[in-house]
């Protein structure tokens, strides 16, 4: 009865240890971490390159850069919002033949692109620079599409072999490969990283810059390890740092006739862009 007795007072808690504790840390804004480095995080982590997928009305790769960045250099240097408008409502046609897979990318990134320049564009909306604010916004949905459009239609080894054919400079083409090919995995790096930081950071964190610095030195060792491993691949494969074109074959009349019919529509907006520039 003894032994029972002090097992019983043995087993009892002390009042410090059932006490229930209310703990309720402070709010903390993190507004620039949801917002800002998350949705650009975001971006970089959709941009990654698959094998392109041809279509019926996709030009040569040669004819596809061409055209892509003679679209995007007229956009980018339009002052008539028309031009801009028509040049967007062309973009919208091509995106709906498109597969769901490519569709679904473009749309995501460029959307999610004219997004983060809205918010890079809100001091201009709230001084009253409306028009500009727009402008800027709608030629990058535009351009962005156009270069997804273009990406996404088109294999990774045709574009390299198209580049290699405008006598691009081997180091270029392979600095352009590289960074491709990496910003989308540390794109998916950066945002597993905030969205980690997010969930872990309890109460008021009073030095954000220095857990954005961490962030920042993770995504640096990160990359140092991917360069690394990406020359021991390249020094066991042989690569010598010159990129060879394979002999082309001989293209039949039907593809020729799809290039010039996209150098045709181009040279008809080229005129269409000079006159209406004289209009602004």
């Amino acid at each position: 009865m003894a032994n029972k007795q002090v097992m019983d007072s043995s087993a009892e808690l002390p009042d410090w240890l059932s006490a229930s504790e209310d703990y309720r840390p402070g709010r903390d804004r993190d507004g620039f971490i949801a917002k800002s480095l998350l949705s650009m995080t975001g971006v970089l982590a959709r941009l990654r390159l698959d094998d392109g997928v041809k279509t019926r009305l996709s030009p040569s790769a040669s004819c596809k850069i061409i055209c892509g960045f003679a679209c995007i250099l007229l956009t980018s240097l339009a002052r008539n919002y028309a031009f801009v408008l028509l040049m967007l409502a062309l973009v919208l046609v091509r995106m709906a033949f498109l597969p769901a897979k490519i569709l679904r990318r473009t749309a995501s990134v460029a959307f999610a692109a004219a997004a983060l320049t809205a918010l890079l564009m809100l001091p201009a909306i709230l001084l009253g620079q409306r028009q500009s604010a727009l402008l800027v916004g709608t030629k990058v949905l535009t351009t962005v599409s156009l270069a997804m459009i273009v990406a996404g239609t088109t294999p990774f080894h045709e574009l390299t072999a198209a580049l290699r054919g405008f006598h691009v400079p081997d180091i270029t083409i392979m600095t352009v490969d590289l960074a491709l090919r990496s910003i989308a995995r540390l794109g998916r790096l950066a945002t597993r990283t905030l969205t980690a930081l997010q969930l872990r950071s309890v109460g008021v964190n009073r030095d954000k810059g220095g857990s954005v610095g961490g962030v920042g030195g993770v995504l640096f060792l990160k990359s140092a390890e991917t360069a690394a491993t990406a020359h021991d691949a390249m020094v066991c494969r042989g690569f010598t740092g010159e990129y060879r074109r394979v002999a082309k074959q001989e293209r039949d009349r039907r593809r020729r006739s799809v290039d010039f019919a996209w150098l045709a529509g181009v040279a008809v907006l080229a005129t269409l862009f000079f006159y209406l520039q004289t209009l602004a």
